[in-house]
C-alpha cells in the first residue's frame, strides 16, 4: 500500500506566535473531544502555518507530538498535526464563554486573550463569507461550486455532538465541517460527494464550498453542504424505536437499499480495477487484533477463536469485488428525511491513515459496521433486546439484497471476519474512551470467537 505522508514540523516556518500559545494549547488540546492523544502526554507543539484569516483570527496547523524520544533522523515526530481556527482580543467578552483558552503571557500575543474561533458566531460568519467568495488567504484556498448560491448573514450555530471534528450549522441550510486532524492530500468526504453528485446520486448532500491548504503540503481542511434540517440520524430513530417498542424492520430494510445504492454509486464513480488482497487483509485484522489484546487483556482468551474468523477470507469464495467504500459506517452516519435515507460523513476511521481510508475494499466492511450498530442500539436498554438486533439485520442485509443483487447474509463466513474485524476495533475504542460501554462489544466477541457465531 502507498505510504501517505505526514504533515509534520519543517524548518523554516514562523514560530513565534507558539511562544504565546504553547502553555495554553497543552492544556487545552486534551480536554477537546476531537483530540486523538488523550492516552498520550503532548510532549511538544510545533507550528506547521499561520495565517491572519481576519482580523483578530488566526488559522493555525499544529503538530503535537506524544514521544519524549526524538524521532530517528529523516523519520516524522510521533504524533498529529490539528487544524485550529483562534481568535485574539484585548478586552472579554460575555459571547465567548466555553471558547475561551486562555490570556497569553509573553510572546508576540502578551497580554490578549486567545478564543476558539469556530465557538464565536462572529467569526464564524466571517468564515461563512470567506467561503461566499472563492479566493486565497495565504496558503489557504478557498472554492466554491458556482451553481449554488450561499446567501449572506445566515446564523451560525456549533453542533454539539461532534466527536472527530468540528461541524457549524448556518440558518439550518448548510452544514460546515472543519476538520480537526489534518492528513495530506484530498478528504474522503469531500472526495467521495462531489463524485457521487456528479453521478446524480441523491442518497449523499452534495458539497457546495470547501477550503484547503496547499502548505506545508496539500491537505482539505473543510467542506460546506446542504443541511437537513427535519433529518433525524438512525441512531435516535432506532433508540427512539426500541424505547416505543415500535417496529423497527421496515425503515433497516430501507436502510439496507439506501446502502446498496451508494455502494452501487461508488464502485461507478471509482472503477477499482483487479483487487485481490485478501491475504493482506488478514495480516492487517490479526495485527489489530494481537495490537488490541496487549492493550486490553480481557481480550487474550478470545484470540485463537477470532483468528480463526479471519481465516474466512482465503478460505471461503473471495466475496464481492473490492471498491471504494463508506469506511466507517453506523447508525450515527445515515440521516432520514422523509421516507428517504442519506448516508454522510465519508472520512473512514479517522484513526487510520488517510490512504487506507481511500483505497478499495470489501463492502462487507460497512456491512458489517451497521450490523455491528445495531447490537450497540439493542443493548442500550434493559433487558437486552437481541431478538430486536437480530431481526433488523436480517431486514437490513434483505434490503441490501434487493439493490446490490447479492445477499451478505449468503457470506456468512466473510461477515462473520469483518463483523469480527468491527468488535476488536469497538473493544480497543470503549477501553480508552468510555470503560462502561466495554461490555457491549465484548459481548459480540465471545459470538463471535464460536465458529458459526
Amino acid at each position: 500500500m502507498q505510504k501517505t505522508a505526514s504533515l509534520s514540523p519543517r524548518r523554516g516556518v514562523v514560530t513565534g506566535p507558539m511562544a504565546s500559545l504553547a502553555g495554553l494549547l497543552r492544556e487545552w488540546l486534551p480536554r477537546q473531544r476531537w483530540f486523538a492523544g488523550k492516552d498520550r502526554p503532548v510532549t511538544d507543539l510545533s507550528l506547521l502555518s499561520v495565517t491572519e484569516l481576519f482580523p483578530g483570527c488566526l488559522h493555525l496547523l499544529v503538530h503535537a507530538g506524544h514521544s519524549a524520544v526524538p524521532a530517528p533522523s529523516g523519520a516524522a515526530p510521533a504524533g498529529d498535526c490539528y487544524q485550529l481556527l483562534l481568535g485574539v482580543r484585548k478586552n472579554p467578552s460575555p459571547r465567548l464563554g466555553r471558547a475561551l483558552i486562555g490570556r497569553a503571557d509573553e510572546g508576540p500575543l502578551a497580554g490578549l486573550l486567545v478564543y476558539d474561533a469556530l465557538q464565536d458566531p462572529r467569526s464564524a460568519q466571517l468564515l461563512l463569507d470567506r467561503l461566499r467568495h472563492p479566493g486565497t488567504a495565504g496558503p489557504l484556498r478557498f472554492e466554491a461550486d458556482p451553481a449554488v448560491h450561499v446567501p449572506a448573514g445566515l446564523a451560525p450555530r456549533l453542533l454539539e455532538a461532534e466527536q472527530s471534528n468540528s461541524s457549524l450549522v448556518y440558518g439550518d441550510a448548510f452544514i460546515l465541517k472543519v476538520f480537526r486532524r489534518i492528513q495530506p492530500g484530498i478528504n474522503p468526504d469531500l472526495e467521495v460527494s462531489g463524485a457521487l453528485a456528479a453521478l446524480g446520486c441523491r442518497r449523499v448532500p452534495a458539497p457546495v464550498a470547501w477550503f484547503r491548504t496547499t502548505h506545508p503540503q496539500e491537505a482539505t481542511l473543510g467542506v460546506l453542504q446542504p443541511f437537513l434540517p427535519d433529518a433525524s440520524d438512525g441512531w435516535t430513530l432506532a433508540l427512539q424505536a426500541l424505547a416505543s417498542g415500535e417496529d423497527f424492520t421496515v425503515r433497516a430494510r430501507a436502510l439496507g437499499r439506501a446502502t446498496a445504492d451508494v455502494h452501487l454509486a461508488l464502485a461507478a464513480a471509482f472503477p477499482a480495477g483487479p483487487h485481490d488482497e485478501n491475504g493482506r487483509t488478514v495480516a492487517d485484522m490479526t495485527e489489530r487484533l494481537v495490537s488490541a489484546a496487549h492493550c486490553v487483556p480481557a481480550l487474550h482468551p478470545y484470540v485463537p477463536g477470532l483468528r480463526s474468523a479471519f481465516g474466512a477470507l482465503v478460505t471461503c469464495d473471495p466475496g464481492p469485488p473490492a471498491q471504494r467504500i463508506h469506511g466507517d459506517l453506523h447508525l450515527g452516519q445515515v440521516l432520514r428525511a422523509g421516507r428517504d435515507w442519506f448516508v454522510i460523513d465519508f472520512e473512514g476511521e479517522p484513526s487510520r491513515p488517510l490512504a487506507e481510508r481511500r483505497s478499495p475494499q470489501s463492502p462487507l466492511r460497512d456491512i458489517a459496521g451497521m450490523l455491528r450498530s445495531f447490537d450497540y442500539a439493542a443493548r442500550q436498554r434493559r433487558p437486552w433486546r437481541p431478538e430486536w438486533a437480530r431481526r433488523c439485520r436480517e431486514a437490513y442485509c434483505a434490503g441490501y439484497a434487493d439493490r446490490a443483487g447479492w445477499d451478505p447474509r449468503k457470506k456468512h463466513a466473510l461477515l462473520r471476519a469483518y463483523e469480527t474485524d468491527r468488535a476488536v476495533y469497538e473493544v480497543l475504542y470503549e477501553a480508552r474512551h468510555r470503560p462502561d460501554w466495554l461490555p457491549v462489544p465484548m459481548a459480540a466477541i465471545e459470538r463471535l470467537a464460536v465458529r458459526g457465531g
